[in-house]
């Protein structure tokens, strides 16, 4: 895992390098420009820079003077960088003052973008290979309003890509939410550590790829200032899993059991199955009502099947649960009362792990407590989901997803997996782990089903959130196995593709 920090940590993790470390902020400054161009010129010119068009718009704080150390080096390389200007140079720090010296220095020209020059910037930008956008950084915590306003829209009007330095001009760097108006960028390269907002779906898509740049320091001066989360990564669930003796059989491999389905809703429980399989749990059993248990026993091979009574779901799920490991229950199950007190019975008797999702999510909306009764619980909810539990709406959940993550966690004690892009793990410890993936092929349906399955598997070798963040990153990489194996598609998957890339991916890790 590798730190993810809010505008307040990175604000100190710099203040630490240049107070404590003795590294000058001027250098800080300077790497990170420098760093910028590599990313910069490689990933956006084509490694050539040499007679490359290149408008760069630079605001009067530390952003900026990123965007000027950017433009001089640009201009080293033999590219013709033009400087637009916004606010006052007179009241701008030490250090990007400068730069704007060094930018002059060099030879470089400046113009100023303020009301009613916007015209120029845009016919600058229409002949431009690449615009810098450098405008804002990760201190902006107001809406962009006016003439700025105006200039990020002529931005993103532009025929010409867009690079971000640090964080996309307008977007909020602890929650990701656009602050009136965002930079949309193809590429962000931001410095030394992700930041909080890069983390989220619209942080996605307005930072387009986003590449860490080293500023000088070591990465381990972050212990000395905190951290918001952690960055999961392949080698994580490597550290976690390992390859099994010679002499493992189904039994010591796990047995999960699945309590979903209904008439209607039959391929939800199979999923889930199939998730847990190719996971590697060694059985798979599927609890469901009697009128879908006959639709599910004719299409399963590898998975048996049991019958729920609803007279006496008790004593049922009680012979069941015998000999389970973990289970995995709510997809397609129903929202009746014959569903919801399979559910509460679930947990507050069974003491194993158990992951709750969909339906057994939903028929609880409002009622996050109920999950208190669980030991083990992890409930991997969707933003419409966790709103329905918190009383919220989508558009709240998604406005801040890491506090509504943790909001969730207080409310149900359980471990939450709050799925969409960069899917979020947040634990009742305070541990907070994001996916690295992004990766829109992974929107079909049945998606979050495999992930319950895996999710499940993974709790019959590891504890609840280790569990968690594997089952997510190994859902992620294999979405985006199948996308790389596809030509780089983002839309076509089948759910059950996803389970079918694991045991690749659980090869490469164990």
């Amino acid at each position: 895992m590798t730190p993810v920090l809010s505008r307040t940590q990175m604000r100190d993790f710099d203040a630490y390098a240049a107070e404590k470390c003795r590294v000058p902020s001027l250098l800080l400054m300077e790497n990170a420009g420098s760093g910028a161009t590599d990313v910069l010129v490689r990933e956006m010119l084509g490694g050539k820079a040499r007679g490359r068009r290149a408008v760069v718009v630079c605001g009067s704080g530390n952003n900026g003077g990123d965007g000027l150390v950017i433009a001089r080096h640009l201009a080293v390389r033999d590219a013709r960088p033009v400087v637009f200007l916004a606010g006052d140079m007179k009241k701008a720090s030490a250090d990007v003052k400068a730069n704007f010296e060094a930018w002059r220095g060099v030879g470089g020209e400046s113009r100023e973008l303020a009301p009613g020059t916007a015209q120029a910037l845009v016919e600058e930008m229409a002949s431009a290979d690449v615009i810098v956008d450098a405008l804002f950084g990760t201190g902006l915590d107001r809406a962009v309003e006016g003439w700025l306003a105006d200039a990020i829209g002529a931005m993103n009007s532009a025929a010409a890509a867009r690079f971000a330095v640090d964080l996309p001009s307008g977007l909020d760097a602890d929650t990701g939410s656009t602050l009136g108006i965002a930079v949309e960028a193809a590429v962000t390269a931001t410095f030394a550590h992700h930041k909080l907002g890069l983390l989220t779906p619209n942080g996605a898509r307005h930072a387009g790829r986003v590449h860490v740049v080293d500023i000088g320091v070591p990465a381990s001066l972050v212990g000395h200032v905190g951290q918001s989360g952690q960055l999961l990564e392949m080698a994580d669930v490597e550290r976690w899993i390992r390859r099994r003796s010679p002499g493992a059989h189904k039994s010591s491999s796990g047995h999960v059991l699945v309590v979903a389905g209904s008439p209607g809703k039959v391929g939800a429980p199979q999923l889930v199955a199939r998730g847990a399989l190719r996971a590697g749990a060694g059985l798979a059993t599927i609890a469901t009502w009697p009128a879908a248990a006959d639709a599910i026993e004719s299409h399963s091979l590898e998975v048996m099947t049991a019958r729920i009574d609803s007279g006496d779901a008790a004593r049922s799920l009680d012979g069941i649960l015998r000999g389970k490991n973990a289970v995995a229950v709510g997809p397609g199950l129903g929202l009746n009362d014959d569903a919801r007190t399979v559910v509460e019975y679930l947990l507050a008797s069974w003491g194993g792990p158990i992951v709750v999702d969909a339906d057994a999510l939903t028929i609880f909306a409002g009622r996050p407590s109920v999950f208190m009764a669980a030991q083990n619980a992890i409930l991997t909810p969707h933003p419409g989901e966790l709103a329905r539990l918190l009383g919220k709406t989508p558009a709240q959940v998604e406005s801040d997803r890491f506090r509504m993550a943790r909001e969730l966690v207080e409310a149900t004690g359980a471990v939450v997996v709050l799925k969409g892009a960069h899917t979020i793990v947040a634990a009742p410890d305070s541990r907070l782990a994001v996916s690295p993936v992004a990766c829109p092929a992974l929107a079909t349906a049945g998606s979050g089903d495999l992930l319950a399955g895996i999710v499940a598997a993974m709790t019959c070798s590891m504890p609840t959130f280790e569990a968690a963040c594997a089952g997510v990153v190994l859902h992620g990489f294999a979405g985006q196995a199948w996308s790389k194996s596809h030509g780089g598609a983002d839309r076509g998957l089948l759910a059950s593709e996803i389970a079918d890339a694991l045991p690749a991916l659980l090869a490469r890790a164990s």
